[in-house]
């Protein structure tokens, strides 16, 4: 069986057999097709805790995501056959709203701004740290769990239950990526405040430069989209966003 050494001494043990206990803190599914990376993976991600399971071609994958209801999904974009975005897409279509952190070697915005509309939760570009991938798993799972206690939020049309994390717009449920209920829950936290740019990737996203301005807006779009009509989000021009019952947005 093959082995690679890392950087820190570790030894990476190759194509071994695949821990889909789904046992501690829940099973991942890691797709990639390159099959040092996916072992990399592996081996982090177990050793916080995750189960894991990998899959290398992206019609197999699909299949298995729908079979072992993973907690979170690993999924590279550039897959032979069947790729991470139509995975991602068919999935969201299906209102399967499993957290997804898409990988790519490409570190384009075109890209990343296409994988946050299709609904992914987060994004990675090679080459990164696998200790980074496993604290973005974490990161993705806090925020699908979020905080105990029956907390409501209320803005106009729009009622946001903070402890079984579930979204209405006049009543009828709407589905939200784990990042875009992160995003409206904190909008809605301080009706009327409005939020710089700078201010929500600090607040939700956990860092000033994450993507830059253009991923609040993106989120935001996605937002506006399934709120529809009953949206309470307001822009004021060169500031920022707030959610408002009215047309306007206070300081």
């Amino acid at each position: 069986m093959p082995l690679e050494t890392e950087p820190s001494g570790v030894v990476v043990r190759l194509n071994g057999p695949v821990d889909n206990s789904g046992e501690g803190r829940g099973l991942v599914l890691v797709v990639e097709d390159e099959h040092a990376i996916a072992d990399l993976e592996r081996l982090y991600l177990a050793r916080a805790g995750f189960g894991v399971h990998v899959e290398r071609d992206g019609a197999a994958a699909l299949a298995r995501i729908r079979q072992l209801r993973p907690v979170a999904i690993v999924l590279d974009v550039g897959l032979p056959g069947l790729d991470g975005v139509e995975i991602c897409r068919r999935l969201r279509e299906e209102d399967d709203w499993t957290p997804v952190i898409f990988v790519t070697a490409r570190d384009d915005e075109v890209d990343r701004v296409l994988g946050l509309e299709l609904g992914a939760d987060d994004y990675l570009t090679k080459p990164f740290s696998p200790r980074e991938l496993v604290a973005r798993v974490r990161s993705v799972l806090r925020r699908a769990s979020g905080p105990q206690g029956p907390r409501i939020l209320t803005v106009g049309r729009v009622r946001l239950d903070l402890g079984r994390r579930t979204v209405e717009a006049d009543g009828l449920p709407v589905q939200l990526t784990a990042m875009e209920f992160d995003l409206l829950a904190h909008l809605m936290s301080q009706p009327g405040r409005v939020f710089s740019r700078e201010q929500l990737l600090s607040a939700v996203w956990g860092q000033a430069d994450y993507g830059g301005g253009r991923t609040v807006d993106v989120h935001v779009a996605q937002l506006r989209a399934k709120l529809g009509e009953a949206s309470p989000l307001r822009t004021t021009r060169g500031v920022g966003y707030s959610a408002s019952t009215d047309g306007s947005a206070a300081p």
